[in-house]
């Protein structure tokens, strides 16, 4: 990923551009930090995508949970010693 400072990128804001269009993402810094990254549409809207597609929401997780007495299956770990 190239990198710019916010100056040149304002400068050169179509080579910017451009190069963010050929799948190439361009990283923009802003006294010397990362300030934000310039990416094609096509790119953002596939990110935005797997966002909403991988990520379930609280509701969705809490209503994943059993309601009745089913038990659950337990890991064969091994219990760790514990002093009192």
């Amino acid at each position: 990923m190239t990198e710019w400072a916010l100056q040149d990128a304002k400068n050169r804001f179509s080579a910017v551009v451009d190069a963010a269009l050929a799948g190439n993402p361009q990283r923009v810094t802003r006294r010397g930090k990362p300030a934000v990254v310039v990416v094609a549409v096509d790119e953002y809207e596939r990110l935005r995508h797997l966002e909403k597609v991988e990520a379930p929401t609280l509701a969705d997780m809490l209503l994943a949970i059993p309601q009745d007495d089913v038990e659950f299956d337990r890991l064969g770990l091994p219990s760790r010693s514990v002093e009192f």
